[in-house]
């Protein structure tokens, strides 16, 4: 009766927290225990209601749940659909995130050899090129809820209570399968000294053994702006750190097009580059929007070489000044 009392208590956990894939695991699980023990009706009837059940969700638009109670003040929780071929990165940043999501596919396999998949990353480098990006890729990839933790906030706000809460964060890490982005790490991991060194050594400890015992359902991503105040202590406790960069020209062009679209369909923008050096795939962004609306504005259905110039020109010397 144990083993069923836990499998209760799982299921029970797993609908309150609106993880469905989690409740029909641990549905099956006790389909499978029932089997064994000889109440092969039983066993059947419970496979059929899992089935019933996935099939009528097929198809339809639900707002997955909320997180509730004391961990609804500390994430912020979203379902992003952001596919990887929308990533505008270098060719090796790709392949690192197509691994993190190969092995993540075959966590399975490799646990069952003894591999952990890779589960905790390290984004770094400057505001505006794709860290937040690629937690919603991975999220989109895997099909899974992104829960993100602003660790600025939260330790402003909860001060003296933050190594508590984390731990709430981490408990939630364990029982439902997510990506969960902390943001702004460097508020926690800096290199500190001073009168406050010895509360944020706490606290960094504190992080660094619930990320240690993280397991391996879900992801655990750190993102900072600022590789060089980070603790070096803390690049060996991710299983890999990924680099980001302000884009080439290349780069940048692509991201133009994406934004503007059929807007800048035939748009020349050969040699714009001089135009783009210094800025982020966020001000490029912005950049593109805003030459997109001039357009729209004047009554026109393309972009022209100018309006891009212009709009390039504005967010360089806003970024620069």
């Amino acid at each position: 009766m144990a083993g069923l009392g836990q499998h209760i208590t799982a299921m029970v956990r797993s609908h309150a927290s609106g993880d469905d894939a989690s409740f029909y695991s641990v549905a099956l699980q006790v389909a499978a225990r029932e089997a064994k023990a000889g109440h092969h009706v039983l066993a059947n009837e419970i496979k059929k209601a899992v089935d019933a059940s996935r099939r009528e969700s097929v198809g339809k638009i639900t707002t997955l749940a909320q997180p509730r109670g004391e961990l609804a003040e500390l994430v912020e929780v979203t379902h992003p659909n952001v596919q990887l071929r929308e990533l505008v990165a270098p060719a090796e940043l790709v392949a690192q995130i197509t691994q993190v999501l190969a092995e993540q596919r075959q966590r399975r396999n490799l646990l069952e050899h003894g591999f952990a998949p890779a589960h905790k990353l390290l984004l770094e480098g400057p505001p505006g090129t794709g860290k937040t990006m690629t937690a919603a890729v991975i999220a989109t990839e895997l099909a899974v809820p992104m829960f993100t933790v602003r660790l600025d906030s939260l330790l402003s706000k909860f001060m003296g209570e933050t190594a508590s809460k984390l731990r709430l964060v981490f408990d939630s890490v364990a029982q439902r399968r997510a990506v969960y982005l902390f943001d702004e790490f460097d508020a926690l991991g800096a290199d500190r000294s001073g009168n406050d060194v010895g509360e944020a050594r706490r606290i960094l400890n504190s992080f660094l053994a619930f990320l240690e015992e993280a397991g391996t359902e879900s992801l655990v991503l750190a993102a900072t702006n600022h590789r060089s105040i980070l603790d070096k202590a803390l690049f060996r406790r991710f299983d890999a750190v990924l680099t980001y960069t302000l884009p080439d020209a290349r780069q940048a062009m692509a991201v133009l097009r994406a934004r503007l679209g059929t807007l800048g369909s035939g748009t020349s923008m050969a040699k714009l580059g001089d135009y783009t050096i210094g800025l982020s795939h966020a001000e490029l962004v912005k950049a593109a929007e805003t030459a997109a609306k001039t357009v729209l504005m004047r009554g026109e259905t393309k972009v022209q070489r100018g309006d891009l110039i212009a709009a390039l020109t504005s967010r360089r010397t806003a970024s620069l000044g």
